[in-house]
Formats: structure tokens, C-alpha cells, sequence
């Protein structure tokens, strides 16, 4: 039984720790850095900011109130595109604050010389972490109380700052407003980015907040307003106070300060900074330590992790790994240069959590109910998506490496780690296969009402035995229009490039006898008019497809070998077929056939082809037989995935006019229980694809190794235009498993 997190925030904690997150380095520290590359239009990136995090605080804040659960970030991406998604979100987040909180606490080194001359700031930022660490095993009760007291004294500090400097401003310091141009206002954007990351961070605390419907969109929601306000008028006043050229140091606050407050004025600062800095590494160990307390739950961790204390109700052992390793990191490690590492990470973050907002949406998941909706949806989160991916480029190589190795390492921990142990999927998943399984049905039914093929040929080689003509001649006179079909039996002769083409005639007169008496016995027991012609050409394929286009036929019926070769590296002539032939296909393993009084219809891991249900069902109906569709999974499927498969081969088998029954076979690598299953079968239906891979071209196909393993006749057959899964589909569906 899953153990709970007390709610013990209120909306002023909610608002607190949010604006703690917030009010901390991007204020005491960045705008001096960051108007050295823009100058004045500094002010104007921090706006712009703040206006790029919105759509994602509105899409946290609407998905929180579905899910008010911890874990926030990791949460919503895992549960919208899957768990290894959830793995790189929870990794990459937790990551992100950890340096976060470890640089907050480091940065207090800069403010804390202003008061106290030449103090030890790495031995102080290690006692200050320790304390926090208790601090927040203590319980959340008293982070809040914390947060709020900090945040209050801190946000009074400002206030004061904004009005009395805002008359102390000198126009001249405005001038020239964009001296990077508009390159630069974008760079010092993604820049400051980060001063609003932590808007979002509440949700990562959602199982703690009393009434999370309410209380969660309107904590973040004031929060991000006030520090758009905030924010920008701080940076008006430090911009219009300071010459040009003054700033650029590490405690810009306290350099504007003291141009109109004097050096008491600059202490002040100082003390409100490293009061702010706290509360910033405060509220980071709260939201992080979610992360591996979230992902430990759905066991993408050890269990340890997700403990919680009984007395404190507090998940101490993710609060104790968090500050550990934060500690570490103030230790050993440079950590204002992994923080910027990070940086590009949260944009990437923030992209893919608008995107979860409309894979919730879209697939409208049965336990997606939020309380709060996300206004002017979907063009608020695509307006999200593309600002932050726009701002991603101007982050910085380092910035763009350290994202894509913290991508890395996320997927490394989920294969080596995760995906053994769960068998979730998400819910971007579950709606492309919902909407899949609905078009292949539809699809399906009209494949069903088509009229049966009217016009058939079958290419043969001149030397086929008498048994396998006659077995291919009754397959085509089974699946055409009764009474009224027409099946063309094509005899390909290919002549080599040095003879010219009446040789092969000359010898094809000579066998025209045989052949006709050959043909006469194997047609027996057909209900078809059957023609004849001989073909003779240097490329037998090319000039198959230009015949077929000539006649206007509506299916191809061929042996899979000899006229179609099974392995060819790089130029397998079936999918070159595939790929050509104007109409249907239907490439056949040749074991015999007399009639089909059992049909196996199989499908691999995604719905039965159309095409496939459709022969299978013709097949059956020509002889009163039974179809058994047959299903393959992976040992690992369970859960949604095999519900929803369940659901869909139910309603497949509505389709079917003979009488039908489905299995599912999850028993690992399937040949050897499709073996098993078609002891008592006449003949087996698969669908098959052209293909371009060299693994496909060498081992097979999915359709080629059921053909070689089926002790039956095997039927591969190839829409004209496939309704299968693309390419696309197919890799998607792999990348969110």
C-alpha cells in the first residue's frame, strides 16, 4: 500500500516557497552578468523571460491539479510520453535544482565579504546545507513556515529598493538601449531564463499542498506575476543607477545600492541576499528531493528511496541523497560551471512539459480530470514549445553538451536500471495506439466490404512442379470473385543480356505442350477462367510490373521463392515488388494447399493489416472454415498496453463474416509457439512491407521468419497502400515503451 505524504501547505507556503525558488541568484547575482552582454535591454530579456515560463507554469499548474502528487516534472513527462521520457525529466530536473541549491549557497560567499570581511564561505555554505538538510527531514510544516518568514522580509527589502531608487534613476544610463542588438536581447533571454525556473518548482510538491485544485494553479500563477514585476523593476532601478560599464560584478544589488542608499544601504542588500539565497537552496532541496522520491515509487529507483519518516512524514531518505550530494558538489566540484551546464536542460524541460499538456489533451486519458485548464489552449503551449526551442541555440555549446549528456545518462539509468522493472507506459502512447487501433478497424471493415479481387495474376518459373501450380491456382480461385474471376498464370522466362529475346521464344514453343498439359491438371477443382501467356524479357521484375500495370489487375499472386528470392544484400526483390506493383500482393511460402478449413491470421506487435483480415476471412468464408487471429507480444507487455490489446482484437473479431477466435502469445520470441499453434492450420496470413534495413534484408522480415518457421502454406500479403503503422509510427511507439 503506496504511503502519503501529509498536506500541510496552504497557499502563502505555496506562494513563498515558489517566490523562494525564484527570488535568489537571478536577482543578486545574474543582472550584473547578464547586462554586460546586453546591456540596458537587460531589462526587457527579464520580461521576456518571464512571458516564454508562463505557458509552462499554466500547463504545470493544470496538470498538478490532475495529478497533485509528488514528483512534478517527472510526473506529468512520465505519464504523458512514457517512463524512459519520466527517467531523462526526473534525472535532468533533480540535477538542475541540485546545482542549483549547491550555487545559492556558494553564491552567498560574494554578499557575505560585503558585512563580514574574509570569512570562510565554503565552511559556511556546508553548515548552512546541513541545516536545511534537517531543516527539511523535519517536515514540510516548518519549510513553509521558514519560506514565508524569508520570503516576506525579503520581498519588503525590494519594494523599498524599487521605490527609492526608481526617483534616484538617470535617463543617460538607458542609452543605447540595444548595444548587442536583437541577437544579443535573445542571448541574455535564455540567459536569465533560469531566474524563473523555480515558478514551476511547487509542483513538484503537490501531494504536500492542502487543496491543490485551488491552491497549486493560483500559488504559481501570483508567484509569476509578482516576480515578472519584481524582477523587471529591480532591473530598471539597477540599470538606471549605475553608469555603464560599473556592472558586471557577481552582487549587482548591492553595487546600485550604494550609488543612492551609501554603504549602509549595500549591507542591507547584502544580509537580504544571503537571505534570499537561503530560502532559494531551501526550496531546492524541498522540490529535488522529489524527484527520486517520485521515481523510487514507480520503481525506476531503489525502493529506499521513496521512505518516508514515520513521525516527520517526510521522504528522508531523498531529502539525505539530495543533500548529500549537494554538499559534495560545494565541495569538490565548480559548481557556477554545472550550473550553467544545466541551464539548456531546463529550456528542453519546459518544451516537453507544454507537450505533455497536449498529449493529456489529445489522448484524453481516463484519469486526466484536472480542476484547472490551461486558457487559450492548444496556442499557449505551442507558443511555449517554440519560444524555448528558439532559445535553446543561444544557451552555449557547453550549455547544449551538458543537456544532452544529462539526456545520456537518463536513458543509460533507464535501460540498465528501469525498464527491467516496469511495465508502464504512457499516455502519448496509449492515445497513438487508441487512434491506430480506430483507423485499423475502419480500415479493417472497408477492406472487408471491398469486392474480391476479379482480375489475378500469377507469375510462375516454366519449371514449377505440376502440385505447386496447382496449389497457387487454387489459392487465386479462392480468394477471386466466384464464377466470374479471372486468373492470368504468367510464365516469366528471363533471358541473359548476350541472347536476344526470340531464343527464349523458340524454346518456349518447344515446351508449349507440356506446359499446357501441366497447367490443364493443375486447375482442376477451380471455379475460374484461367489464361495463359509466357513473358519473355532480360529483367523478369520490371517486366512483371509493366505487364500488371498493362492488364489492369487487381492482385498479384506469387511463390515467395524461386520467383522471388529470399535473401538478396541491399536489393531484396520482394520489397523491390512491394514498392513497384501497382496493386495488392501476395507472396506465398508454397507447403501445398487443397482448401481452408482452418486460417491462423497473425499480426506482430501492432494491428492485423487490413488486407491480411480480409484474405484471411475470404479464405475461410470459401470453405465454411474457422480464422484464428493470432496477436504477438513481448514477455514485458502488461498492463494498459494489454488491455488495450485485448479490447482491439475483440472488436477485430466483430469484423470477421466466418467464425473467428484471437490469441494473444506473450511467451517471449514467438516461432516457437506460432509453431505450436499451427500444428492443425491449412494455411497461415501475414502481412509484410517493403523494407530498406540491412538487419531486415539479412535475418527477414516478421512475415519471412513466420514463413520459415510455419510447418502450413504461409500467405504474406502487401497492400498497394498500406494502412499498417509507418516507419514513424513503428519508432515511436519503440522510443515510448
Amino acid at each position: 500500500m503506496r504511503d502519503y505524504l501529509g498536506r500541510d501547505l496552504g497557499f502563502y507556503a505555496v506562494f513563498t516557497i515558489s517566490i523562494g525558488a525564484m527570488i535568489g541568484s537571478g536577482i543578486f547575482v545574474l543582472p550584473g552578468l547578464a547586462e554586460s552582454i546586453a546591456g540596458p535591454a537587460v531589462i526587457l530579456a527579464y520580461l521576456l523571460a518571464g512571458v516564454v515560463v508562463l505557458p509552462s507554469a499554466l500547463s504545470k499548474a493544470e496538470m498538478a491539479t490532475a495529478m497533485p502528487e509528488a514528483g512534478g516534472t517527472y510526473l506529468f513527462i512520465d505519464r504523458a510520453l512514457g517512463p524512459m521520457m519520466g527517467t531523462v525529466a526526473g534525472v535532468g530536473a533533480w540535477f538542475s535544482l541540485v546545482f542549483k541549491s549547491a550555487f545559492a549557497l556558494v553564491g552567498l560567499g560574494a554578499y557575505l565579504v560585503l558585512f563580514l570581511g574574509d570569512v570562510p564561505v565554503e565552511a559556511i555554505a556546508l553548515a548552512l546545507g546541513v541545516a536545511l538538510i534537517g531543516l527539511n527531514v523535519m517536515g514540510v510544516r516548518k519549510v513553509g513556515q521558514l519560506q514565508a518568514a524569508i520570503v516576506t522580509t525579503v520581498l519588503a527589502v525590494l519594494v523599498a529598493f524599487v521605490a527609492r531608487g526608481a526617483i534616484a534613476v538617470e535617463s543617460a544610463n538607458y542609452q543605447p538601449f540595444f548595444p548587442a542588438g536583437f541577437e544579443g536581447l535573445l542571448a541574455t533571454t535564455g540567459f536569465v531564463f533560469v531566474s524563473y525556473a523555480g515558478v514551476t518548482k511547487i509542483a513538484s510538491i503537490a501531494e504536500e499542498v492542502d487543496d491543490p485544485g485551488r491552491t497549486i494553479p493560483l500559488g504559481i500563477l501570483t508567484s509569476i506575476g509578482v516576480m515578472m514585476l519584481v524582477y523587471t523593476a529591480i532591473v530598471f532601478v539597477i540599470v538606471g543607477v549605475t553608469e555603464p560599464g560599473q556592472l558586471g560584478s557577481t552582487t549587482p544589488m548591492a553595487v546600485a545600492a550604494e550609488q543612492f542608499l551609501g554603504p549602509i544601504g549595500a549591507t542591507v542588500i547584502a544580509v537580504t541576499a544571503v537571505l534570499a539565497l537561503t530560502s532559494m537552496a531551501n526550496a531546492g532541496i524541498l522540490s529535488a528531493s522529489r524527484y527520486p522520491f517520485a521515481m523510487s515509487r514507480d520503481r525506476l529507483l531503489p525502493d529506499v528511496v521513496s521512505v518516508i519518516h514515520r513521525r516527520f512524514r517526510t521522504p528522508v531518505a531523498a531529502i539525505i541523497v539530495t543533500g548529500a550530494t549537494m554538499l559534495a558538489l560545494i565541495v569538490f566540484v565548480p559548481v557556477l560551471e554545472l550550473a550553467k551546464l544545466a541551464s539548456a536542460f531546463q529550456l528542453l524541460v519546459f518544451a516537453i512539459v507544454n507537450l505533455a499538456v497536449i498529449v493529456f489533451r489529445e489522448g484524453d486519458p481516463a484519469h486526466y480530470r484536472p480542476t484547472f485548464r490551461s486558457p487559450a489552449y492548444p496556442w499557449v503551449q505551442l507558443f511555449g514549445i517554440a519560444a524555448t526551442v528558439v532559445l535553446i541555440p543561444f544557451m552555449g555549446v557547453t550549455a547544449l553538451l551538458g543537456a544532452a549528456g544529462i539526456t545520456l545518462g537518463g536513458i543509460a539509468w533507464y535501460l540498465a536500471y528501469g525498464r527491467p522493472r516496469t511495465r508502464r507506459e504512457g499516455a502519448a502512447l496509449d492515445a497513438l495506439r487508441r487512434r491506430a487501433d480506430d483507423r485499423n478497424l475502419a480500415d479493417v471493415q472497408e477492406a472487408m466490404d471491398a469486392a474480391r479481387p476479379t482480375s489475378i495474376v500469377v507469375p510462375v518459373d516454366p519449371d514449377l512442379p505440376t502440385e505447386r501450380l496447382g496449389a497457387l491456382l487454387r489459392i487465386a480461385s479462392d480468394l477471386s470473385t466466384p464464377g466470374t474471376g479471372r486468373v492470368q498464370v504468367l510464365r516469366l522466362v528471363e533471358v541473359p543480356e548476350q541472347a536476344g529475346i526470340g531464343t527464349g521464344t523458340e524454346m518456349g514453343r518447344r515446351r508449349e505442350h507440356e506446359w499446357i498439359g501441366a497447367l490443364a491438371t493443375a486447375a482442376e477443382g477451380t471455379d475460374v477462367q484461367i489464361e495463359q501467356e509466357e513473358l519473355l524479357s532480360h529483367d523478369a521484375k520490371r517486366a512483371l510490373v509493366n505487364h500488371v500495370r498493362t492488364v489492369g489487375a487487381d492482385l498479384v499472386l506469387a511463390e515467395r521463392a524461386p520467383v522471388v528470392r529470399r535473401f538478396r544484400l541491399f536489393d531484396d526483390e520482394a520489397s523491390w515488388l512491394m514498392r513497384h506493383l501497382p496493386c495488392d500482393g501476395v507472396f506465398v511460402e508454397n507447403r501445398g494447399y487443397d482448401k481452408a478449413q482452418q486460417v491462423l491470421a497473425i499480426g506482430s506487435r501492432t494491428p492485423l493489416p487490413p488486407l491480411v483480415a480480409a484474405t484471411a476471412d475470404r479464405l475461410a468464408r470459401r470453405h465454411d472454415g474457422r480464422v484464428r487471429v493470432l496477436r504477438t507480444l513481448g514477455r514485458r507487455v502488461g498492463g494498459t498496453r494489454l488491455t488495450a490489446t485485448r479490447r482491439y482484437q475483440e472488436a477485430l473479431c466483430a469484423q470477421f463474416a466466418s467464425p473467428v477466435a484471437t490469441q494473444i502469445v506473450r511467451d517471449g520470441p514467438p516461432w516457437r509457439s506460432l509453431a505450436r499453434v499451427a500444428q492443425d492450420v491449412d494455411v497461415a496470413v501475414v502481412g509484410t512491407r517493403a523494407h530498406w534495413s540491412l538487419r531486415r534484408t539479412l535475418l527477414g522480415s516478421f512475415a519471412s521468419r513466420v514463413a520459415r518457421h510455419l510447418p502450413c502454406t504461409v500467405l504474406m500479403v502487401h497492400g498497394r497502400r498500406p494502412t499498417e503503422r509507418s516507419h514513424l509510427g513503428d519508432a515511436l511507439g519503440r522510443l515510448l515503451r
